[in-house]
């Protein structure tokens, strides 16, 4: 059985990941093999053991162990080991590094020794979410589901519509599913809920819907006790350590590329003055902004999900005022007295709009927002931080001439 849409693309030359690359399956898997060779020769990557299944044009990633014979053809057996390249992409992802390309082929794959019986996990096909759920069904027999997310987790993916019921029911079709397991049984997970509808799930390709923990690491456990969850497992948590984990992402993907802009921006215009322009000037005084911008960052994009819990407002906007204030009054009390008025104007304003940006971009990262809730502040708060970052730059401006 075939899939028609790409699901890999080759790295980069120079690419140092070795599992940036998605998965193309051999032939007669129901893991879905792509109508098109992928991801380099096979000869390469398949080795000897794998010569039976090789396939020029398809590579068979590392944590395949072995194959399982299935009514609709051979499944991969995936290791619940994760190897250095699996940490590495993981590490990776966290930078954002070659995360367009860190997924693998939607389809069927198995984790022990499953058999009919076995319980069928859905997940997305985004690598480290498929990596987490075949670790933590270690000493599980189960089947894994993998749905085209288009490399996209679970979460994220339900709120845009690619983990849901018609994709799960066509999945489950193109797997052959019906076929391979006699029970009709699907543990989905809890964030994917938003997305999948159990009804239409049931009526469609006559598959129940059962919502799983809201962690995979809850999996087995969940499994173990006849499919029901409990208190915990149903609890969605935002720790500090899961707020921590978020900002290398929030600062190296969505900050980075407009941030080095302005900063190239306020170089060039803190060398105009009174007397003309300066170079003198564009390295003190844009130097100065520079900074100013990065601690306006550092503030909402770090200091923000930080303290949470505590600032106060419900809106992320807010939240990253009182961290940009902060900041603010941090860097006026070391370098107040080289300020004029307009230039202590122009660093509180900046900051605090700064910071007030880069918290609100933190919302798409949090469990607690909607995609209507998330647009719903952003037309509040976007004028008001487009206007104090207007304001900050006239004030700026015009203290070069107040000297």
């Amino acid at each position: 059985m075939t899939e028609t849409d790409p699901c890999c693309s080759p790295a980069p030359p120079g690419d140092s990941l070795p599992m940036a690359e998605a998965c193309c399956p051999p032939p007669g898997s129901t893991a879905l093999a792509m109508a098109e060779p992928c991801c380099g020769s096979a000869a390469e990557a398949v080795g000897p053991r794998w010569a039976d299944r090789e396939r020029p044009g398809y590579r068979i990633w590392p944590f395949v162990d072995e194959w399982i014979e299935t009514p609709v053809g051979d499944v991969p057996v995936v290791s619940t080991r994760l190897g250095k390249g699996d940490v590495l992409g993981r590490w990776a992802m966290r930078w954002g590094i070659g995360r367009d390309r860190y997924r693998i082929a939607p389809g069927l794959y198995a984790v022990g020794r499953p058999t009919p019986d076995s319980p069928v996990v859905v997940t997305a096909n985004y690598k480290m979410t498929f990596d987490l759920v075949r670790k933590d069904l270690g000493g599980v027999n189960a089947w894994i589901l993998v749905l085209e997310t288009w490399g996209i987790n679970v979460w994220c993916a339900a709120g845009k519509g690619t983990f849901g019921t018609d994709e799960l029911v066509a999945r489950v079709r193109k797997a052959g599913l019906d076929r391979v397991v006699s029970h009709r049984t699907l543990v989905v997970p809890q964030l994917g809920a938003t997305g999948v509808a159990a009804h239409e799930v049931r009526r469609r390709c006559g598959f129940r819907v059962v919502y799983g923990p809201v962690r995979s690491r809850d999996l087995a456990a969940f499994l173990r006790a006849g499919m029901k969850a409990s208190p915990n497992m149903r609890r969605v948590t935002f720790s500090l350590w899961e707020r921590l984990v978020l900002t290398p992402v929030e600062l190296r993907v969505i900050l980075m590329r407009p941030s080095l802009a302005l900063a190239a921006l306020l170089l060039v215009l803190g060398g105009i003055g009174p007397g003309g322009y300066s170079l003198a000037g564009a390295l003190v005084r844009g130097g100065a902004a520079v900074g100013t911008l990065a601690a306006g960052v550092l503030a909402g994009a770090v200091a923000a999900p930080v303290l949470l819990p505590w600032l106060p407002g419900r809106m992320f906007a807010v939240k990253g005022v009182w961290t940009g204030l902060g900041a603010a009054l941090v860097l006026a009390a070391r370098f107040g007295t080289r300020l004029n008025g307009w230039g202590l104007m122009a660093l509180v304003l900046a900051v605090t709009a700064a910071s007030s940006y880069c918290a609100m971009n933190f919302t798409g990262s949090t469990p607690f927002t909607s995609p209507s809730g998330v647009e719903a502040e952003m037309r509040r708060a976007l004028p008001w931080q487009i206007g104090a970052a207007g304001l900050a730059l006239v004030a700026w401006m015009v203290s070069a001439w107040s000297l």
